[in-house]
């Protein structure tokens, strides 16, 4: 069986990661969006009763969901509670993770997006890592526009996120994804590169 490469894609909040996972999927390459998944697992009735022993009854909706607004207030503003609902949802997206690869078949690599894969220690199981990096001001702007949220709520998520230059420092390649950067050009040379890397491993 041919062995797929597996390649994180991550980047800070507001950096654009969604975005540069859309390029991948442009060239036929499956794409993983862990965030995605993970909130469906928000839906899972052992996971709701963890995360109400964690945070309290305040944190339902009236119909008895986790109101994922009031959930994020509580856990970026401490760090022990973000740790805990860290532990609760990321073995299952691990678990998650590992079924999806079985059913690809036929693609040189495969890419998992996911916003703290240095963070949670998963960087250790891909064999390549792409970060996707933004000046700061351009990030707040971006998440302030597209979730709504203060700039204060937006600080606070960023500093529970590693550094950006810290992610660059630990990563294979960098996407510069600010305002003025051609993303495409970037991701095209990157695609080449990871399938010239595919096509040695496999020769193997």
């Amino acid at each position: 069986m041919k062995r797929m490469l597996k390649i994180g894609l991550t980047g800070s909040i507001g950096s654009g990661k969604s975005t540069i996972a859309g390029l991948f999927r442009v060239f036929g390459i499956p794409v993983y969006i862990a965030d995605v998944e993970a909130k469906k697992f928000l839906g899972d009735p052992e996971v709701i009763r963890m995360i109400v022993e964690m945070a309290g009854a305040g944190v339902l909706s009236p119909d008895g969901s986790i109101d994922r607004r009031m959930l994020a207030s509580l856990v970026f503003n401490e760090p022990a509670r973000l740790t805990t609902l860290n532990n609760i949802i990321h073995p299952r997206v691990r678990g998650h993770f590992f079924n999806w690869i079985e059913g690809q078949s036929g693609v040189p690599y495969i890419i998992q997006e996911a916003a703290i894969i240095f963070e949670s220690g998963f960087y250790k199981m891909f064999d390549k890592i792409i970060t996707v990096a933004a000046p700061i001001e351009e990030r707040i702007g971006r998440v302030m526009l597209r979730d709504g949220l203060k700039r204060e709520d937006v600080m606070a998520r960023i500093e529970n996120q590693w550094p950006e230059e810290s992610k660059i420092a630990m990563s294979d390649f960098v996407i510069y994804n600010s305002d003025t950067d051609l993303a495409i050009p970037q991701v095209l040379e990157i695609h080449k590169t990871l399938m010239g890397i595919s096509e040695a491993v496999i020769n193997q």
